[in-house]
């Protein structure tokens, strides 16, 4: 295989010199870097091009290519030269700017040299017909730091021993709510607080999680970032850290997390191992949506717990940048201009907004006090983006300050600041600190500019028997209710996806100008049931960019290919311009060939902007599709049915053929209900009986059957069914 690679590399080379009639290392160089990609490939290992490297000297550098685990840690880089430079003065220059040491190849398009662990080890002839450039590569892919492998070993065991931390942690601190007077009341203490101050539906089992997550996770926090103390600083932090306090008796908590204790030795190795700053921060991201899909996959699930990859941050601001600057005539950084991250996970976009401010510290100073705004509802992730934002700060500017507006919140339930609709619920907050809550009235007093970031994915239940499904939100479920589904022509829209809340949400939070830019699933692009959305978002905007990045596996063509989340629907960028009565009535689209890998989707986004994306202004049609007009308009014609017909008494009101109509039979339950055989009907009915009239406690329902909603209420009731097995009918059946 790695032989074939080598061939296939010589040929390529071969080409591009042939049709360039070129020996620049920017030409040529691209055939050696499908040479990493592809063997990278092979080991599980995500190549980067242009990865940017914060230097011990506090000085950026970028190399051409980078591989990295799954866990963002650098597994090797390479940097490509022109046959023309002296390769050895080259590499000594590099290193005197920084460059790593540990696992590097040199190339021009005639040698290949490989460092590792501080010294040379191998050079290689590229175009030999030897196995010496196939040896050099076997090297470079064969390089392993002990601390990764024994971190992997560590992860592993990790997903093993957790479930057994867990029942410990919740039985103990069941016990000590049972035995303690002092723990139960400043447990409900909190409990008040946090349904005050975060969501009015937690609940005593999520106060109980809560401090759990904040028991594993003190030590993750100090072996990455080297700081110890940050639980007890933190304002929301240090409310949790007292109920840990009462917990505990001395040796306690070492000896239940007992288990865990090689996990946490992997990640202080693992992470000594990382000298950027910003390597550090994709560590801790991919080692966050790890930890939480061990501890609770569903609620991974439910929260959208997947972090974004640097370059489509990176992209979507220098896309705000210019966006603001085209129509407003300022940057992202001048005063006036205030961002919020609605749900900002770990920090990411925060995080990359301080990058791309970085060497401007006096606007940057007023911008980290004044004008950064982000909000999370979940503790583990709340905790992680503190870290990440404020060492991002202290990286840049050589100073530490808190980042005081970072709010623990659900901003779903944050609608005070919103414009005043119909239903409209004022200040939802109490306090979970003084602190916290004086967040949240400062951020809502903000009249918001920019609304960047990535919301939660989940989308509705698919399914009764998964039980997972996303709350309610009252506020926001109205206006949607009232905007998008009103102005939909779908028979029975559901615009209730986490991503639709938080656009309806940012359309009324930007108020009279503004900018959203979310990255989200692509379906609104072109369902059915989003016909109201896309009506609406061209008249409450003025210009409106759509960055197509496909992935969607269920699809052929441009909305299949690789996924930039890894999950199996489809993603697109999208850019909201907001301006005092402006409308649009084009959209400008982009989107990237689905024939492209995962690591060129990132690539090709990587450097660039909206400027540079090459877009079709798309002309949408009078039924509300953006992309694919030309869908036959048969709203002009008399449609065969209508509810309003249905409905009408008399001859008033009827706009339909037919004025009765039905649905025919619907089971619910085809599979269980048909068969050819009589006797395959009433097996499987009589099993689904059994377990429906077996069950009891009316919580947990066993998913050998499918439940639905009514079934569910019908059995919490007590109703009991039986099967005669006497009447069969037969049908013709059509799938």
């Amino acid at each position: 295989m790695s032989q074939h690679l080598i061939n296939e590399y010589r040929a390529e080379l071969d080409r591009l010199r042939a049709a360039s009639g070129s020996r620049r290392e920017s030409v040529l160089r691209e055939a050696f870097k499908d040479l990493l990609k592809r063997w990278g490939r092979a080991q599980d290992l995500q190549f980067i091009a242009e990865h940017d490297i914060l230097t011990k000297q506090m000085t950026r550098i970028y190399v051409d290519g980078a591989l990295l685990h799954g866990l963002r840690v650098p597994f090797g880089y390479w940097e490509a030269k022109d046959e023309s430079d002296d390769l050895d003065k080259e590499i000594e220059a590099k290193f005197r700017k920084g460059y790593p040491k540990d696992n590097i190849v040199f190339t021009d398009d005639a040698t290949a040299i490989l460092w590792q662990d501080g010294a040379e080890v191998l050079r290689a002839k590229m175009q030999a017909d030897d196995d010496s450039l196939l040896n050099l590569l076997t090297v470079f892919f064969a390089h392993e730091r002990k601390e990764v492998a024994d971190f992997n070993k560590a992860v592993k065991q990790f997903a093993a021993d957790l479930p057994h931390v867990l029942a410990a942690l919740r039985e103990r601190i069941a016990e000590k709510n049972a035995q303690s007077r002092e723990f139960a009341a400043a447990a409900q203490a909190f409990l008040k607080h946090a349904r005050d101050a975060i969501n009015p539906a937690v609940s005593e089992d999520d106060v109980r999680e809560m401090l759990i997550q904040h028991i594993l996770t003190e030590d993750i926090f100090a072996k990455v970032f080297d700081n110890p103390d940050f639980h007890q600083q933190n304002n929301v932090a240090a409310e949790l850290k007292k109920l840990e306090d009462v917990l505990f008796k001395r040796g306690e908590k070492s000896t239940l997390l007992r288990a865990l204790a090689p996990y946490y030795a992997g990640i202080a190795s693992t992470a000594a191992l990382i000298q950027s700053h910003s390597e550090k921060q994709g560590f801790l991201k991919a080692l966050y949506e790890d930890f939480y899909k061990a501890y609770n996959r569903k609620a991974a699930d439910r929260l959208g717990v997947v972090y974004t990859p640097g370059e489509i941050v990176r992209f979507m601001i220098r896309s705000a940048d210019w966006l603001c600057e085209k129509h407003f005539g300022k940057n992202l950084i001048d005063r006036g201009v205030e961002i919020l991250d609605p749900a900002t996970g770990t920090g990411t976009f925060i995080v990359e907004l301080l990058e791309h401010f970085r060497g401007n510290h006096d606007k940057l100073r007023h911008k980290y006090k004044e004008e950064l705004h982000a909000n999370e509802v979940a503790i583990l992730p709340y905790y992680v983006a503190n870290l990440n934002i404020e060492a991002t700060y202290q990286a840049i500017t050589g100073q530490f300050a808190e980042f005081e507006n970072l709010c623990l919140v659900d901003t779903l339930d944050n609608v005070d600041a919103l414009g005043i609709h119909s239903g409209h619920q004022f200040d939802l907050l109490g306090s979970l600190s003084d602190e916290n809550i004086e967040r949240i009235k400062r951020q809502n007093r903000r009249k918001i500019s920019v609304i960047i970031g990535n919301p939660p994915y989940n989308a509705n239940q698919q399914n009764e028997n998964d039980d997972n499904k996303n709350r309610a939100y009252g506020h926001i479920d109205k206006r949607i209710k009232n905007t998008y589904i009103k102005e939909s022509n779908a028979k029975k829209p559901k615009a209730y996806d986490m991503y639709a809340r938080f656009y309806r949400w940012a359309a009324d939070r930007l108020s009279d100008e503004g900018i959203v830019a979310f990255i989200t699933n692509r379906s609104f692009l072109w369902a059915k049931t989003y016909d109201g959305f896309r009506k609406l978002a061209l008249r409450d905007f003025a210009e409106i960019w759509v960055c197509d990045l496909g992935g969607d596996w269920k699809q052929k063509g441009d909305g299949g290919g690789a996924n930039v989340f890894g999950i199996s629907t489809g993603v697109a960028i999208c850019f909201l311009v907001k301006k005092k009565k402006s409308s649009a009535d084009r959209i400008h689209y982009g989107s990237q060939s689905h024939t492209l890998a995962l690591e060129d989707k990132l690539s090709a986004i990587a450097h660039g902007n909206l400027g540079d994306v090459s877009a079709t202004e798309v002309r949408p049609d009078n039924l509300g599709y953006w992309i694919d007009p030309g869908h036959p308009d048969f709203g002009q014609h008399i449609p065969m049915i209508s509810e309003k017909t249905k409905k009408a008494k008399g001859p008033r009101g009827i706009d339909a053929i037919f004025r009765e109509f039905t649905n025919g039979i619907n089971t619910a339950r085809d599979s269980w209900v048909y068969g050819i055989k009589d006797a395959d009907v009433s097996s499987k009915i009589s099993f689904f009986g059994s377990i429906y009239n077996a069950h009891r406690d009316g919580k947990k329902f066993d998913t050998s059957i499918k439940w639905s909603r009514n079934l569910k209420k019908r059995r919490k009731s007590g109703v009991r069914d039986s099967f005669s097995g006497k009447e069969f009918s037969a049908i013709i059946y059509f799938t």
